[in-house]
């Protein structure tokens, strides 16, 4: 019931095993990083620019953050379906000036092997093609393996079905709920070569396997667009599937191996260039899969559902993040909320209560607590009419004021800072609140559940805090709070 992590990047501190997520032992329940700093070094597909790109492990609750190294001030990009400027050779991530193409590969990868906190540095404006698939990067997570931290991993349940629908692309998306992650893509091109094709992934643990070597995929029409134009500057002829859609000419041949520097290209009976070999019969639908991994990995939370997606691509992939971010923004703190049963025992009474705190009433709002761990606590205060401030707050329509339940978040988060003390006696003085929000009204009948978490080891005895109201399951006031404790003399 109670968790709370800070998030930084930096020091090793909460990271206690080396494994990968085929390991029995992997939990998936607990936030994951890489055990050291993993390199990479590329060509862009489209910019063909060489790229070094370092992967470093970072501290729970960063998330997945991008970083152009080669910039002025080294801006930060996060993996954030909102900040997506471009769909339309990859997912291009941006943020002022600074921007990030072809992340969903790497993404992908991150998400197949169980990394949920690192900072990707770049020195270029696109991560490598590599092959065209994730398996160089899962290869290079391999070598030096994941962390467990000392964080626990929330993941988002799909309580009801999400759907998205594209008319005019002909693409639909939705989300079931389900007990886990799982995936099934469908593609249908019109096209006498690819013809229908399906894939499905039953559990992110097939993912090295099943899905991470597949590679990303043209037609021949495309291909030669892209070079007319010139966007595909790091294009090579071994870094993706190439579909020939059409009656191809010889002139068309010789260009083709000039280009890709090959003495001689031709179809193969398949439909396809002969570049490379298939590695599974459906190589291009599972690519699609993978390409939905990546693209759902920026949501920006980890999520228990089923997707289906028929004829994915880019665009919909990342509106149909957006569309299950606003879902989970609008649900996660149901989630959250903490169950009062009256029935058992309080791990403070009253008395106890006031044992701690100086406060007395009219003064102190805080029943009882209900829950207390070293990093979080759980209170609960009854809103009666007998209050002494309703007889001149809103008569006729009494309303808690904000300040109160402030006051009553303070309360509890200073039993949680005395009770992290030292035996003695100390009192808490509250120093800042920020992002103080009141979402909803709280009468009299109400039950005030108050949460109060700890967002940073207690230093200096400087205490900083989140707080909490829930009334009826809904998050009724939240804020951030700093309070000193000072012994008593």
């Amino acid at each position: 019931m109670c968790d709370a992590s800070k998030a930084q990047l930096g020091s090793d501190a909460g990271y206690i095993t080396h494994l990968t997520i085929m390991d029995s032992n992997f939990n998936p329940d607990k936030q994951h990083t890489l055990n050291s700093t993993i390199s990479i070094s590329g060509t862009g597909l489209h910019t063909g620019v060489m790229v070094d790109m370092n992967l470093r492990p970072a501290n729970p609750g960063f998330g997945i953050q991008f970083q152009r190294i080669d910039m002025p001030n080294q801006p930060i990009i996060k993996a954030d379906c909102d900040l997506v400027t471009d769909t339309s050779r990859g997912t291009t991530l941006q943020v002022g000036d600074a921007k990030i193409s072809t992340v969903e590969h790497v993404l992908a990868a991150l998400v197949g092997m169980g990394v949920d906190n690192v900072l990707i540095e770049v020195n270029g404006p696109e991560v490598p093609i590599m092959d065209g698939s994730s398996s160089p990067f899962i290869e290079l997570i391999e070598e030096i393996g994941v962390l467990e931290q000392d964080a626990a991993k929330a993941w988002y349940s799909i309580d009801e079905n999400i759907y998205h629908y594209d008319e005019e692309k002909r693409v639909e998306m939705v989300a079931l709920p389900a007990m886990d992650y799982q995936i099934t893509t469908l593609i249908d091109f019109n096209s006498p070569v690819l013809g229908t094709q399906h894939a499905g992934l039953k559990t992110i643990r097939d993912f090295k396997a099943e899905i991470a070597p597949c590679r990303t995929f043209c037609f021949l029409h495309e291909l030669e667009m892209l070079l007319d134009n010139d966007l595909i500057k790091g294009g090579d002829i071994n870094n993706a599937i190439v579909v020939v859609d059409k009656t191809i000419t010889d002139a068309e041949m010789s260009r083709l191996a000039k280009v890709f520097n090959r003495e001689k290209i031709e179809v193969k009976s398949e439909g396809y260039l002969n570049n490379l070999e298939l590695r599974f019969p459906n190589e291009p639908a599972r690519h699609k899969l993978l390409d939905v991994v990546g693209d759902l990995a920026l949501i920006g939370y980890p999520i228990k559902a089923r997707i289906i997606a028929n004829r994915p691509g880019h665009s919909t992939n990342v509106d149909f993040a957006k569309k299950i971010k606003q879902y989970i923004k609008r649900n996660k703190h149901v989630k959250n909320v903490p169950v009062y049963d009256p029935t058992i025992p309080p791990v403070f009474t009253l008395e106890k209560i006031e044992k701690t705190l100086p406060h007395r009433h009219p003064f102190l709002f805080v029943d009882k607590i209900i829950d207390l761990t070293d990093t979080c606590i759980i209170g609960i205060k009854n809103v009666t009419f007998s209050e002494s401030f309703f007889q001149g707050h809103f008569p006729g329509n009494p309303v808690m004021p904000g300040v109160i339940q402030i006051e009553a978040l303070a309360q509890t988060g200073g039993i949680l800072c005395i009770n992290a003390m030292p035996e003695g006696d100390y009192d808490t003085y509250f120093l800042k609140i920020d992002n103080c929000k009141f979402k909803m009204k709280v009468v009299p009948g109400d039950t005030m559940i108050l949460k109060m978490e700890l967002i940073a080891p207690i230093r200096r005895g400087i205490c900083e805090m989140r707080g909490t109201v829930y009334v009826g399951g809904k998050v009724a006031t939240e804020a951030d709070l700093v309070a000193q404790v000072v012994k008593r003399t």
